[in-house]
Parts: C-alpha cells; sequence; structure tokens
C-alpha cells in the first residue's frame, strides 16, 4: 500500500513543486502576478504553445528554457509511474483496499481471527462459508493480497498491538480467535484484547502441552483454549469406534458449501412460555433442534420433548441448513 500511494503522490509533489517553482520565477524576475506567472507556468510545462503571456525578457527566456527542460522530465516521470501501476495491476488493488478499509469501519458484531495458522485459515474458511463477519490479522504484507481476492477483511500488523485490533475493529467485535504459533503471544493478544473489549469472547490455540499453559492462557483472558494435540487423540479415537457419526461430521464441516451445520440459537421474547413444538417439532420439515440448554442452571437436555417450556436466553442447539436454521432463529427472537 506504501509503495501504491508513493508512486502517485511523489510525481503529484514534484510536478507542485515544479509549477510553485515556475510562479515564483516569473513573479522576480518579470514581476507578474500570481495568475499571469500561474499561467505561463501551466502552458510552458504542458508544451501547449499559446505564446507568451507578455514579452519576456532574456533572463526570462532563459528561465521558460529551464522550466521547459524540467517539465518534460517531470511529465514523462509521472506518466510512466502511472504507467507502471495500471500495468501491474497497482491502481485496481489500491481501489481494492479502499474498498476494503471501508468494509472494515462498517464491521459490527464480527470476529477476528489472528493469525494465517492452518487453525487460523481453518476458522476463517468455516466463518466465510457460513456467512459470519470476520477480519483476519496477519503479520506479512504480502499476505493482504493473497487473501483479499477471497474477498476477506485482512489487516497488517502485529495483533497483540492496540493499533492492530483496533484497526481489526475489536471494539465492535463480537469474538476473537488467537491462532499464533506461538502461546506467549497469544496470551498477550488476549490480555489486549480485554483491555479494549471487556466482553469480547475469546478462543485461543495452546500449541504447548502444558497444563501450566492453560491456566496462563485463562488468566490472560481466554474464555475457552483448544488444545489440537488433545483434540487430535479424540479425533483418533472417533474414527475408530465410531467412524459413521465422524464421516457425518466431516461432510458438514468440509463440504465446499455451508450445507448442514450444527447451531445455537437463543429463545427470546417471542418464545417465552411457550412449549418447544410451536416451533419446531421432529416431525416437521427445517431445522432439528437435537439439545436444550437451560438459562438457569446450564444443564443440556438432549432431544427435548415439545412439551418442555421454553424460558428467555436459553439456548437451543439445532440441525439444519443455513436457511432453516435463520427461519427458526427469527422465530424464537
Amino acid at each position: 500500500m506504501k509503495d501504491i500511494r508513493s508512486g502517485i503522490l511523489t510525481p503529484l509533489a514534484v510536478l507542485v513543486l515544479l509549477c510553485a517553482a515556475g510562479v515564483t520565477g516569473y513573479t522576480f524576475i518579470e514581476h507578474w502576478d500570481f495568475l499571469d506567472s500561474l499561467y505561463m507556468t501551466v502552458i510552458t510545462l504542458a508544451t501547449i504553445g499559446y505564446g507568451e503571456t507578455h514579452p519576456l525578457s532574456t533572463a526570462g527566456r532563459v528561465f521558460t528554457l529551464v522550466l521547459i527542460l524540467g517539465g518534460i522530465g517531470v511529465m514523462t516521470y509521472i506518466f510512466t509511474s502511472i504507467t507502471e501501476l495500471l500495468l501491474e495491476g497497482g491502481l485496481k488493488e489500491a481501489i481494492r483496499r479502499f474498498k476494503m478499509q471501508g468494509k472494515l469501519e462498517d464491521l459490527e458484531n464480527h470476529y477476528i481471527v489472528c493469525g494465517a495458522t492452518r487453525s487460523g485459515l481453518s476458522v476463517c474458511e468455516e466463518l466465510s462459508k457460513t456467512s459470519r463477519p470476520f477480519s483476519l490479522v496477519v503479520i506479512r504484507e504480502e499476505e493482504v493480497k493473497k487473501f483479499m481476492a477471497r474477498g476477506w477483511c485482512v489487516v497488517t500488523g502485529d495483533a497483540s498491538s492496540c493499533s492492530t485490533l483496533e484497526a481489526a475493529g475489536i471494539r465492535k467485535a463480537r469474538g476473537i480467535f488467537c491462532a499464533l504459533s506461538n502461546d506467549k503471544d497469544n496470551a498477550f493478544i488476549a490480555i489486549t484484547a480485554k483491555g479494549l473489549n471487556s466482553v469480547v469472547k475469546i478462543v485461543t490455540v495452546q500449541n504447548e502441552h502444558n497444563p501450566e499453559m492453560t491456566d496462563k492462557l485463562t488468566r490472560a483472558g481466554a474464555d475457552i483454549v483448544i488444545n489440537p494435540s488433545h483434540i487430535g487423540g479424540l479425533r483418533m479415537a472417533s474414527e475408530m469406534l465410531r467412524p459413521a457419526t465422524v464421516k457425518f461430521l466431516d461432510s458438514m464441516l468440509r463440504g465446499q458449501k455451508a450445507g448442514v451445520r450444527f447451531e445455537d440459537l437463543e429463545a427470546g421474547e417471542k418464545a417465552e412460555g411457550r412449549p418447544l413444538g410451536e416451533f419446531k417439532g421432529a416431525g416437521s420439515k427445517g431445522a432439528l433442534v437435537v439439545a436444550l440448554k437451560n438459562q438457569a442452571n446450564q444443564d443440556y437436555e438432549i432431544n427435548p420433548l415439545p412439551e418442555v417450556k421454553l424460558k428467555k436466553g436459553d439456548v437451543l442447539v439445532a440441525l439444519g441448513t443455513p436457511e432453516e436454521l435463520k427461519a427458526l432463529a427469527a422465530s424464537l427472537a
């Protein structure tokens, strides 16, 4: 971005300086007023050749020759810079970045993913498939173009710094994923994020197999700590013991499209005191409610009966397509 800005602003700055030098020269050498000096400078630099505004003295003609030679060089430099930007796609990328900046400023109730690691990119792909707004924080500038081409909002910088998280929209974010390969970096991100937004939910990956690190990440502000080694072991056991279930879950998460997903849906005022069967029964078409989390005691009721009365704040664990889940969420709000 700095190269693009430099390629546009530097030639323009040189042109402005040359115009200022021309106006100053004609003012002091020929004693012309500002408008006559500016007019003569412009037609000289543009090589239009309308003729002299006023008769020139010998010193004025020498100055005009110098201005013409300088103007030819500057105009050549400007056209070369613009052509280079167009040929290299720099201008197109600049426009794309300006649009992305606008999207970043409009983000609200979104998620921030810190780190273009395997874990971080997996999170981004899932958020993208389920149409959830998010921004990705990367450390290297060359990564921006690659992820911008996928339609993602990307921010460069140190994810543990306040300025970078501010640019990613931390104050309006719903959650943040700390997916860097260094646990200490993830802890610093959690501390900084909580300082800027005390209610943001933080999920972090733990790379070291060390119980003490889990405690440190939690004390740093992480709400949930994920250990890939532990998850990998559970996955291996599941592949052996319940392969059909694993393949079913894989078909949901690894499909090219959003497909079927599990979703948390919170009961609102519309659902207060009404039976679950009024919103979704197992025999009707639409999303399937597989569990109900009671807001009062945080217990889960598996396969809840249609007669169960809902309370505001209860969380329904539902299974269905994005459209079915959206329709159920709207009826519960």
